[in-house]
């Protein structure tokens, strides 16, 4: 009679949220696909396209970089505004909305006007951005961070590998840049439908997190400082990394690889990107912040590889930079989650995501300069950003040691 019982209405309370958690991260996993169709399709071919126009390797490096910047420095602002409003859905909403600058650029004749629609494109990544991982951050507490951020990769990374290809069956059926353009309508429309579908699901996502326990009065306070050396070590790190822009760029007016090929290596850069975010999301649940070490000793080999006339080479180096950006989009935000309180978890994203975007501006307009007068450049500056950033490293590690104890 004294036997203790399971209490059986709080475990199917918490299978109940930790159901409603994974469909809100496979929604917006649905949500990313359709959207990254749309998007990493046209980044497939950002670089040829803008040369076809008429735009050297410095503008080409330029126009990357500024609209990564401006997608991420805007970020900081719209993550404000998020966690000051509360508005995630309806900042989410409005920024996938802008995705219809993509297929509005089979209308562009000239580099410049495909250059303003593109950037637009990124304008609305972040918009969305914050409020989106931070809703996606709130679900993930319930399957394990690093596992639920990577089931949203993986999704994400299938419309990855749709788009390019989407391209390439253009080229094969003879049609061109503008009809794949056209054809990029669709996942628009499909994007926007999903997501409203997951509002409806799920209009408080912040429940899913809140439900673990009350939240704590620190819990509202400031920032510590462990997230700020993980920003030091994530802008020294991306300025290291090379944007696929320049390298499609390289591949195009070196001739490594065919026009109608390009499209196809970036499908294999996103395919490997979804497979190790499979891999380093579990892992990162299992070691913690010690899995951040694979992102410098793995983009070093990247320009010694990609910028190469070696199609194997080439093609080795893509693979590589695939499995870099799948560390990246997963790990690195199931960190920040991790790391920072509920009611600062919009403006963490955005600080993020602009110091992410700052630095890889400043990466990839430099690479498109230094690419204009020698290789040699562009590998100094990877190995001398990758081996600073590994004191940063170290140190932060010891904070979470210490924070821990």
């Amino acid at each position: 009679m004294g036997e203790m019982r399971p209490q059986t209405g709080a475990h199917n309370g918490s299978n109940d949220r930790r159901k409603l958690a994974m469909q809100v991260i496979v929604l917006m996993g649905l949500v990313s696909l359709f959207g990254d169709i749309t998007y990493e399709g046209a980044r497939s071919i950002t670089g040829p396209y803008l040369a076809l126009l008429g735009a050297s390797a410095a503008v080409v490096g330029f126009v990357a970089g500024a609209g990564e910047f401006i997608g991420y420095a805007l970020r900081l602002v719209s993550g404000y505004v998020a966690d000051r409003t509360e508005q995630y859905w309806t900042m989410t909403i409005l920024g996938y909305g802008l995705l219809v600058s993509i297929p509005l650029i089979a209308f562009a004749g000239h580099w410049e006007l495909a250059a303003v629609l593109l950037i637009s494109e990124r304008a609305g990544k972040a918009i969305r951005s914050p409020s989106r991982d931070a809703i996606l951050s709130h679900a993930t507490k319930q399957v394990g961070r690093g596992w639920g951020f990577a089931i949203h990769e993986a999704l994400d990374q299938v419309g990855a590998i749709i788009g390019p290809l989407l391209f390439t069956a253009v080229f094969i059926f003879n049609g061109g840049y503008q009809q794949g353009f056209t054809l990029l309508w669709a996942p628009v429309i499909l994007t926007i439908i999903i997501l409203f579908v997951a509002r409806m699901k799920v209009p408080s996502p912040e429940r899913l997190e809140h439900a673990d326990g009350p939240e704590r009065a620190e819990d509202k306070g400031k920032l510590p400082r462990i997230f700020w050396l993980y920003m030091a070590f994530i802008i020294v790190t991306v300025i290291g990394f090379a944007n696929f822009q320049i390298i499609s760029y390289h591949l195009k007016v070196g001739s490594v690889v065919p026009d109608m090929e390009i499209p196809i290596f970036y499908a294999v850069a996103m395919g490997v990107d979804g497979l190790v975010a499979l891999i380093i999301g579990k892992t990162y649940d299992k070691i913690g912040i010690r899995a951040l070490i694979a992102i410098p000793v793995l983009t070093i080999p990247i320009p010694l590889l990609a910028f190469t006339h070696s199609y194997g080479l080439a093609l080795a180096g893509v693979v590589l930079w695939g499995a870099v950006m799948g560390i990246h989009e997963t790990i690195m935000r199931a960190a920040i989650a991790d790391m920072t309180p509920i009611a600062r978890r919009g403006i963490a994203y955005g600080i993020f995501n602009t110091a992410y975007g700052a630095s890889w501006f400043v990466g990839s307009a430099a690479m498109g300069l230094m690419y204009e007068f020698s290789m040699t450049y562009i590998i100094a500056l990877v190995l001398i950003a990758e081996i600073a950033s590994l004191p940063l490293f170290f140190v932060m590690r010891r904070e979470a040691k210490t924070k821990s104890q």
